[in-house]
């Protein structure tokens, strides 16, 4: 591991102009490319204390021999010279959005003498026109199979063709008409070349004209009483009609935009686009990568849209892109849009809607990006190689006897302190199992309700409930009258005990094979004092803390670091997440309920069993505020008057702001 002090350039000989800097190796391969707006605090922020910086910075400083870098003039030029650099060099540190899946586009071959409609996939040709990408290759080719009926425009590979140009006769499309056959002469180039030119157009969205120019048409050859001819037409317009149903109309206003949402948690990133034409989705696009660092969303956004449309070409960037958010810097928002104006040679609006139609097509999106980060990491999870390397993996960097097949996770969650709940998710041979989750009510017995105290007490109860589940056991394995063999009361065997009365495992019965905890040194040192004092020393424990996804164990001064690409720091993450949302969960039930004691306080005939009753009916405290009278009443026990009261109780106080239950921030002042 390399020593960041021994290429850190001299102090002053960074300069403070715009430019682009790139990180190299030993070896002299470029490592990472990066660019700012001034060079001097960018590159000082590479310096500072090791134990500051992300880990996968870290990885790269300490990777890193060297450090050069070239000023430029403008932000553009900085933008255009990191992506030029990016392309030449592939540097391994920097973030590279790769597709989910691949995607295939529905090409037509206007380099060609006769062009051809057709499914292509991988990298684009010029003088090809692509439209999509679709998700999937079935749905090309039912839109194509319906759109060729209209434009009999030629659809078969090049031997097909030089075939049927030799022996005269044309392919079986020719004989159905869904293909103009110009290889046996039908149409010359000229001809084929416009039906190519309208099935582009029709593509691009002009498609309100044609359709009425069919219908004039039909019309006109109905009123010659040449019905042959005018139901071929009334079919065509059926076959278009059913091609664009494939497409929904979501932006009234005919926009070509691209849409572009994210999803992100602490390791990935997952992009969703929507390509709108003509105010329909003509395709739908996802990627998956992996962060280089905790960059705020708007920093992401830049970075994507660099990469996508630099690989696309200047054509396919639209008049309007849509996105969730933008540079925090405003220099470098207007340099990111002064780019993709050149690159389109025209105008470009990169905005970031506040209502209407496109507010909600952009949460739509969003929606899907969340979807697909969620299954990207189910299809990580459920693959039982990728589970066993990730505990195998655990087990050697915590040095325990064997891999934790059953690992317990647990966390606070509170408000200003108040409302301190705790949470415990159970994960075995990887996957969560939801049944043997806990939800804990913090009552201040370790002196106080702060996240140390209350990992503590959360911790006692939950293994002195198994000290007493296996207690018992030992208690009815003895003989009646005797009493159990010496020692065993102190130490007795955790194995998961029978209720003799359920014939189901005792509640808190099992012992886990490894305790997280969400948090840093204290909590995890809070967490073995509580579990030796438990009499369960032997039950390793460590702490994840969320800044720096640094691995604690007990009494340590320093962390231990997992790779990145661990798939052992990806399950603990998982596991420390799904302990949050537990929590969080929990706690928002809870505040909700005392909100609707506080409000409903005084309430005539209203107790707390009836408010209990209340919030098991509704749910939320929101769901009762928008509840009428006649609802309320409908709740049993409950009559109009008590609903009425009910009622003008909640009418008299106004709906507090919505609230972080983690951070405490207000969302909705």
């Amino acid at each position: 591991m390399a020593d960041p002090t021994t290429y850190r350039p001299a102090p002053g000989s960074i300069p403070v102009e715009p430019g682009v800097y790139r990180f190299s190796d030993a070896r002299g391969r470029v490592i990472y490319v990066g660019k700012a707006k001034s060079l001097r605090p960018r590159l000082s922020s590479y310096f500072q204390d090791l134990s500051a910086l992300h880990p996968r910075t870290f990885a790269m400083v300490t990777t890193a021999a060297k450090v050069e870098w070239t000023v430029v003039r403008t932000e553009v030029e900085a933008l255009q010279l990191e992506y030029s650099w990016i392309k030449e060099y592939d540097p391994r540190f920097n973030v590279r959005y790769r597709d989910d899946k691949s995607y295939p586009y529905l090409a037509v071959t206007l380099n060609e003498e006769y062009p051809r409609a057709m499914v292509m996939r991988g990298a684009k040709k010029r003088g090809v026109r692509y439209f999509g990408p679709y998700a999937h290759a079935w749905a090309i080719r039912e839109s194509l199979d319906q759109l060729l009926r209209v434009f009999p425009v030629r659809s078969c590979s090049k031997g097909v063709f030089n075939r049927s140009r030799q022996i005269g006769r044309p392919c079986l499309l020719g004989y159905i008409g869904k293909c103009s056959a110009p290889c046996v002469g039908r149409v010359d180039a000229d001809e084929h070349r416009q039906i190519a030119d309208d099935l582009v157009s029709f593509l691009d969205g002009k498609t309100t004209g044609y359709v009425r120019r069919l219908e004039k048409e039909m019309k006109a050859a109905a009123a010659e009483l040449d019905f042959e001819r005018a139901a071929r037409l009334r079919d065509d317009i059926a076959a278009l009609d059913r091609a664009m149903e494939a497409n929904a109309v979501v932006l009234g206003d005919g926009t070509d935009a691209d849409v572009v949402a994210l999803a992100d948690d602490a390791l990935e990133v997952a992009v969703q686009v929507f390509y709108v034409r003509g105010g329909r989705v003509r395709g739908q696009r996802g990627w998956v990568a992996d962060k280089a660092d905790d960059a705020p969303q708007g920093e992401l956004v830049e970075r994507f849209l660099l990469q996508l449309y630099g690989e696309l070409g200047g054509e396919a960037v639209p008049r309007e892109v849509l996105v969730p958010a933008l540079p925090d810097d405003a220099g470098e928002a207007a340099a990111l849009t002064e780019l993709l104006a050149e690159l389109r040679g025209g105008r470009v609006d990169i905005r970031v809607p506040q209502r209407g139609d496109k507010r909600s097509l952009l949460e739509t999106v969003a929606a899907n990006a969340k979807q697909s980060l969620n299954l990207h990491k189910t299809k990580r999870a459920s693959d039982l190689t990728t589970r066993s390397r990730a505990l195998e993996e655990i087990q050697e960097a915590l040095e325990l006897d064997e891999p934790p097949l059953r690992i317990e996770c647990y966390d606070i969650s509170n408000l200003a302190g108040t409302e301190v709940v705790g949470s415990m998710v159970v994960f075995e041979d990887g996957l969560p199992r939801k049944s043997e989750y806990r939800k804990f009510t913090v009552r201040g017995e370790q002196g106080g309700t702060d996240d140390v105290a209350s990992i503590r007490e959360v911790l006692t109860r939950r293994f002195r409930r198994l000290r007493e589940s296996h207690q018992a056991d030992q208690d009815e394995a003895a003989p009646d009258g005797e009493a159990a063999p010496d020692g065993a009361a102190a130490a007795p065997e955790l194995r998961p005990g029978i209720d003799p009365e359920t014939g189901r495992p005792r509640k808190f019965s099992y012992a886990p094979g490894l305790v997280v905890v969400d948090g840093g040194q204290p909590q995890v040192n809070a967490a073995r004092q509580a579990m030796d004092e438990a009499g369960v020393s032997d039950i390793p424990v460590v702490g994840l803390a969320k800044r720096l996804e640094e691995v604690w164990p007990p009494d340590s001064d320093h962390p231990i670091i997992l790779p990145r690409t661990s798939e052992g720091l990806y399950l603990l993450q998982r596991v420390r997440d799904e302990a949050h949302r537990f929590a969080i969960t929990f706690h928002r039930q809870r505040r909700s309920t005392s909100m609707v004691d506080s409000l409903l306080d005084g309430v005539p005939g209203l107790g707390p069993t009836r408010r209990k009753t209340l919030m098991t009916t509704f749910g939320s405290l929101k769901r009762l505020r928008a509840a009428t009278m006649e609802q309320i009443a409908e709740v049993p026990g409950f009559g109009p008057a008590t609903a009425q009261a009910v009622v003008d109780a909640l009418a008299e106080r106004p709906a507090a702001p919505a609230v972080n239950t983690a951070t405490g921030e207000i969302l909705d002042p």
